[in-house]
């Protein structure tokens, strides 16, 4: 059975206009970016999603994807805040007749950004952070800060690209239980396309490279809408390090589709 639910919270409930308007603030932590736009006379844009997939017979389990994103634009500041979290559970019938729960995959990430506002309309000055755990992953614990510098390289009526850069510093944990940190530098972009007035692309890429790794995430969704504050999401996303322990591999990937909810 194949349940896709609505998560809601607290925020004044407003439809948003077409993903591309010109309110749309030219920055944004483009790992976890949303796809549509901050209403017009408010100084919050607040998504929630959630999907969720439970199964039944020769194989049981529950799997859960959800998403928290909120948004506060100012005059001279453009703030964002994400919560994020995944797990997936496998049931098994022993022999026996007793029931074993088996947990495979469990993350959870938090991040937030500020941007301040240059002179020039589309550049940014940011600073943003970030942190991962992942129970089942090939880093456990990830942790990073950044600061630099976002243009918007392309703006049209259906179509932009923004682009970041800066250094950084990450802390790591390994799943053989080593330790890592140091410099890095980061480099993001993303690419979103107002395909019609109901539906919208998005492709996203983050590359941190340091000195013993290379950690990329890369996300492509298509959103459609189905009424002003309601938004169905495909989306495949992938998450990859270069050094890894011997029994794990260098990429993990999960596609979903979720049901999101704006106010």
């Amino acid at each position: 059975m194949l349940c896709v639910l609505a998560l809601t919270g607290a925020g004044a409930a407003m439809a948003a206009p077409d993903d591309l308007d010109s309110s749309v603030p030219s920055s944004s932590y483009f790992t976890q970016a949303p796809t549509m736009a901050i209403p017009e006379g408010s100084n919050w844009y607040t998504s929630a999603e959630l999907g969720a997939i439970t199964t039944s017979g020769n194989t049981e389990g529950t799997s859960v994807t959800g998403k928290i994103d909120a948004r506060h634009e100012m005059a001279n500041w453009s703030n964002e805040y994400i919560v994020s979290g995944y797990f997936k559970e496998d049931v098994t019938h022993n022999d026996d007749g007793s029931t074993t729960r088996t947990r495979s995959a469990e993350r959870y990430q938090v991040s937030a950004k500020a941007a301040f506002k240059l002179l020039e309309d589309g550049n940014r000055a940011f600073l943003l952070g970030s942190h991962v755990n992942d129970k089942f992953g090939a880093y456990t614990r990830y942790s990073s800060v950044g600061v630099g510098y976002g243009t918007q390289l392309l703006k049209r009526d259906n179509e932009t690209v923004d682009v970041e850069v800066g250094p950084g510093y990450f802390h790591g944990e390994n799943a053989a239980g080593g330790v890592e940190s140091g410099m890095t530098v980061r480099g993001a972009a993303q690419l979103r396309w107002r395909v019609s007035p109901s539906a919208a692309f998005s492709q996203s890429v983050s590359v941190e490279r340091g000195t013993s790794n290379m950690h990329s995430i890369a996300e492509t969704a298509l959103s459609t809408k189905i009424n002003g504050t309601m938004q169905m999401k495909a989306a495949f996303s992938a998450r990859s390090d270069t050094n890894v322990p011997d029994n794990k591999k260098n990429t993990d990937t999960q596609t979903s589709l979720t049901l999101v909810y704006s106010f």
